[in-house]
């Protein structure tokens, strides 16, 4: 029976502490916002499931001075006067899914909640003239300033993101309801936003051009999530009982750890961030799952996917892009570079200061795995239990050393794609069969992760593929309408297996070719490291 009870059915920070469940301490970052900074107004953008609700509900506790949850906490070596303010809390995810009027009637019974607390002015009637009458009463009941935290305030217009009569609509009654906090600033002691995804400003909050946004900041870029100092110390008991349940090295289960749910980066020297829903249930199932696309993320995504092509929704992993392409308002985005990474699908994984450019790619296997499994019945018309059989089949063959057969196994799957999921207009472009069948390649490689350790070093640029089992390492080079002599000359012109060299593995050199007239592997030759041919199919 575990010793830690884990938070993974409640973001309520009173219940967490009251009940002794696990909680990694962010008070201090609290402390130093409000009374360090005594920033007024700030607004962070977090993927969801990655401890916004639980923040905001820590920074209520903190105002309304609810002093004996916080014992043993950074804040309290901090905070002397605990101080207690009326704290407004919106928690707008109620409103998603909703029409304009629904939400509209939604939020309405938010204020009524707060109301029945300080009062209503019937002469009030919209949710904006409610809500600063609110903020008045309070302010003057209380004789303190108000603290106001909209969590996920995004969240009522994601779904009209695309039905642009609805989103203004709807952006129209928004802005009128926060409006609010621009004007009424003398009455206001803090004003906290959370979102998923970036809205101008312009667009939702009128003017208010003095919040404080804290994304992308490498100072905050720990205040939701868990970090790897956190994992390794906090967390470090935790981390040995899942360990010791899965019959492994405390070395192996951080390994596993940092595999599956690492990897965020949100700023340029941003900390390592895990995926706090995915690992706080990996600790408390003793188990590695893909947490996250569980709780139904994927399906947000391709309601929103279905505005782009398919076909490039995968090949944004790795893209090199300039500040302004991926952390600007949704609306306006010409590409779901912006969508998808401020939902969390790709996040920063190096920043070049000199071309100010940030390499963006999947942040973990977690949502590597994720995404294609997700995408796969969609680009290529085949089902999600196809994609897992291939994989199967592919890691056997490879597991037995026979690389051929993996190959072969990949081939028949190939031949079961409907000819009519590349149109003729694109199938007449060379490059658009390149990325197609690239792309293919690509999915079906990075499946094999969950069970071998594959890398694919890119998916529009060369099609280079390393895969490692325990005794043997096999780097391969795809070539559409080309020849294995090409793919193979590749392979030793640009060094592709020198890093593996010295892995003390046998390395198996592979070409691959795809005939874009028979639309399938047509060709592959095995060769070890002194060129000496293995084994040679032609189709």
């Amino acid at each position: 029976m575990s010793r830690f009870i884990y938070p993974i059915d409640t973001d309520q920070f009173q219940k967490i502490r009251e009940q002794g469940k696990v909680y990694v301490d962010k008070t201090g970052y609290i402390y130093d916002l409000v009374n360090v900074k005594k920033y007024e107004y700030v607004f962070l953008a977090r993927p969801r499931r990655f401890g916004k609700s639980l923040l905001c509900n820590t920074f209520k506790a903190y105002f309304q001075g609810q002093k004996e949850l916080f014992e043993g906490l950074k804040i309290m070596e901090q905070e002397k006067e605990w101080k207690t303010y009326p704290v407004l809390h919106f928690t707008m995810s109620g409103l998603k899914n909703l029409t304009v009027g629904e939400a509209k009637s939604k939020l309405e019974n938010l204020l009524s909640d707060y109301e029945k607390i300080y009062g209503r002015n019937t002469e009030e009637i919209t949710p904006g003239a409610r809500f600063r009458g609110l903020i008045h009463r309070a302010c003057e009941q209380t004789c303190e300033k108000v603290v106001v935290i909209l969590d996920e305030y995004d969240a009522p217009i994601m779904r009209l993101l695309y039905d642009k009569e609805q989103l203004e609509t709807m952006r129209m009654m928004l802005r009128e309801f926060y409006q609010v906090l621009k004007d009424e600033g003398a009455f206001l002691k803090f004003v906290f936003i959370t979102g998923v995804t970036k809205f101008s400003q312009l667009s939702i909050f009128s003017e208010l051009n003095n919040m404080k946004q804290i994304s992308m900041s490498d100072e905050y870029s720990g205040l939701c999530g868990i970090t790897q100092t956190e994992l390794d110390t906090v967390l470090q008991p935790c981390v040995e009982e899942y360990a010791k349940a899965l019959h492994v090295t405390l070395y192996e289960a951080y390994a596993e750890l940092k595999r599956n749910y690492d990897g965020y980066h949100f700023s340029e020297n941003s900390q390592d961030i895990y995926a706090p829903y995915s690992v706080l249930n990996a600790l408390n199932d003793k188990a590695t799952r893909h947490y996250w696309f569980e709780s139904g993320t994927m399906t947000s995504l391709i309601e929103h996917l279905k505005y782009y092509p398919f076909k490039t929704a995968l090949e944004y992993d790795g893209m090199e892009v300039g500040l302004n392409e991926f952390n600007v308002p949704c609306e306006d985005a010409e590409t779901p570079i912006p969508l998808l990474y401020q939902s969390g699908y790709l996040t920063i994984d190096s920043y070049d200061p000199l071309l100010k450019t940030y390499t963006l790619h999947f942040p973990n296997l977690e949502v590597k795995e994720g995404m294609i499994s997700g995408l796969m019945p969609l680009i290529l018309n085949r089902s999600t239990a196809d994609g897992n059989s291939l994989t199967r089949n592919m890691a056997s063959s490879l597991f037995k050393g026979n690389l051929a057969g993996a190959l072969s196994a990949l081939r028949s799957y190939i031949a079961k794609i409907p000819y009519d999921i590349i149109t003729k207009q694109e199938w007449a472009d060379k490059e658009g069969r390149e990325s197609f069948y690239k792309l293919l390649m690509y999915m079906a490689f990075s499946m094999l992760n969950s069970i071998v350790d594959t890398e694919v070093k890119s998916v529009l640029g060369r099609a280079d593929v390393v895969i490692k089992t325990k005794n043997a390492l096999y780097v391969l080079e795809l070539k559409v309408d080309d020849t294995v002599d090409n793919a193979l000359a590749q392979i030793d012109s640009k060094g592709y297996a020198i890093p593996y060299e010295a892995d003390g593995c046998k390395v198996t050199k592979c070409g691959v070719c795809i005939s874009s007239e028979k639309r399938n592997i047509t060709h592959w030759r095995e060769v070890d490291e002194d060129g000496n041919i293995i084994d040679e199919q032609k189709f």
